[in-house]
């Protein structure tokens, strides 16, 4: 199948292809429901799927989720906390992440509001790409938001402009390669590669980050790295436009589907 034919490699509004990709997948993968695709690869492997649930009935990488609570809860020097940053104490917003912000003209990622809340504070950032800080972090504020229905919108025309500029590079081919992410992940999702099970597209955006064979933390922008040098591309860096616009576009795909976020992966 050439790259062309596939879904959402025409212009099209956001919605649109939303709805082709889960027409594909639903005749790619007949009986999995809507809902499972937030585990990935998993909805094409029983025997992965089985020995996730039994890992995540005592995960091994509590403790790092636990170093990302007490971050979470300890005070500022001006006495207040990240929950103070937050609607409802953080809990459930996760799932409105990434948006794009029409003052600041550019997609705000849930790092970037962490960060926000960091400097509004009088705190220094903490290092985007560090998992020892920013990616604890992430992974406690975000299993707040679990269950929580992805809700990303893109209504306006500059946010639309972010969407496509992230789904272009989805399905750019890039590095020694020639690869396009939609090579693996529209494709050949469920195909096997390198002895691993390729997960689709839908559901991605929904469960990060995510723990690989124990504790090794690895977040979203963190993937894309891994990605883009196993095409043999120079990657963007992190918080980049370019891994923040596609950020933006895969997240919007996963809408309505419920966050599970700081999982197990093999």
């Amino acid at each position: 199948m050439a790259l062309a034919s596939a879904p959402l490699a025409s212009p099209a509004t956001p919605e649109t292809d939303r709805q082709q990709l889960i027409e594909f997948f639903q005749k790619r993968f007949p009986g999995v429901s809507l809902d499972d695709y937030v585990y990935g690869a998993l909805i094409a492997n029983a025997d992965g799927r089985e020995q996730y649930d039994q890992i995540m009935e005592f995960p091994p990488f509590i403790g790092e989720i636990e170093k990302g609570k007490k971050l979470w809860e300890t005070p500022f020097r001006n006495g207040k906390t990240f929950s103070d940053c937050f609607d409802h104490a953080g809990r459930g917003v996760a799932a409105n992440y990434p948006y794009f912000d029409e003052k600041l003209a550019k997609v705000v990622t849930f790092e970037n509001a962490l960060n926000a809340c960091r400097r509004s504070n009088g705190e220094a950032e903490f290092d985007y790409a560090d998992r020892s800080t920013m990616g604890t972090l992430t992974a406690y504020a975000r299993s707040l938001s679990d269950g929580a229905r992805m809700n990303i919108r893109a209504d306006t025309v500059a946010a639309q402009a972010r969407y496509r500029a992230g789904r272009d590079l989805f399905f750019r081919r890039i590095g020694q390669l020639n690869a396009a992410c939609a090579g693996c992940h529209v494709y050949n999702a469920g195909n096997i590669m390198r002895m691993e099970v390729i997960s689709p597209a839908l559901g991605q955006a929904t469960h990060w980050p995510i723990f690989r064979g124990g504790e090794e933390l690895m977040t979203f922008q963190g993937r894309f790295k891994r990605c883009m040098e196993q095409m043999r591309a120079e990657p963007f860096g992190y918080n980049s436009e370019e891994w923040n616009n596609l950020e933006y576009f895969l997240s919007y795909l996963s809408n309505g589907l419920p966050l599970k976020a700081s999982v197990f992966r093999k």
